[in-house]
This record gives structure tokens, sequence and C-alpha cells, in this order.
């Protein structure tokens, strides 16, 4: 199969369209957007409570623990579903493919559960 430059030109006009998009409707907005400032509209609000303090504390480094098993486990059921509705086509290798990749993940399970990353104090 043979390829040339004219091939990236559809990818290239889906890039050029996307960012002008982008482009467009931030300067439209611009235009656009209420205009009128107030001292009511420019107070920071979040959950009716008056914000204090420093925002940059430190966070634990737990909750971003738990933020990327969330997304692994996530990305574990995206792999899973394909593989799911092909179970059949695939046979035994599939299973045997599939038996190696939850292998992986139960292994990485266990490790966070050995390192208690998932205990809150």
């Amino acid at each position: 199969m043979q390829s040339n430059q004219l091939d990236l030109i559809p990818i290239l006009m889906q890039l050029g369209l996307a960012a002008g998009f982008v482009l467009v409707t931030i300067i439209v907005s611009g235009f656009l957007g209420p205009k009128k400032a107030s001292k009511n509209k420019d107070v920071n609000f979040e959950c009716g409570i008056e914000s204090f303090g420093n925002a940059r504390v430190p966070f634990n480094v737990r909750y971003f623990l738990v933020a990327i098993l969330f997304v692994l486990f996530d990305v574990e059921v995206i792999f899973m579903y394909p593989w799911a509705v092909n179970f059949m086509e695939l046979g035994w290798e599939g299973l045997y493919k599939m038996g190696i990749f939850m292998f992986l993940l139960i292994i990485g399970l266990l490790y966070e559960f050995k390192k208690k990353g998932l205990e809150f104090e």
C-alpha cells in the first residue's frame, strides 16, 4: 500500500477546521458576551461559602493515587468490553491474552493494597 502527501490533506483540513472553530468561538464570545462588571459579580463563589486562606495548599498524594487507580480500572473496563463482545471469535488465544491482562492488573491492585494507597487516615 503506497501513500503520499495527498493522503494527509483530510487530516490537515480537520485540524484546521477544529482550530478555526475554537478561534472563531473565542473571538465571537468576546464581542457578544456581557461586559457589565459589578462588585457582586466579581466575588468568588464556591458553594455559598466565602473563600479564605491560600489556594495553593498542598493536597495529600493519596487523592491522586485513588484518581489514578480509578482511571486504570476504567481503562480495564474499556478493554474488556470489546473482548467480551468478540469472545467466541477470539477463542482460547483471546482468553489467554485477557488472562495475562487481568493478571497484571491484579498484581497492580495487590501492590496498591500492600503500599496502603487506598487507606485514608
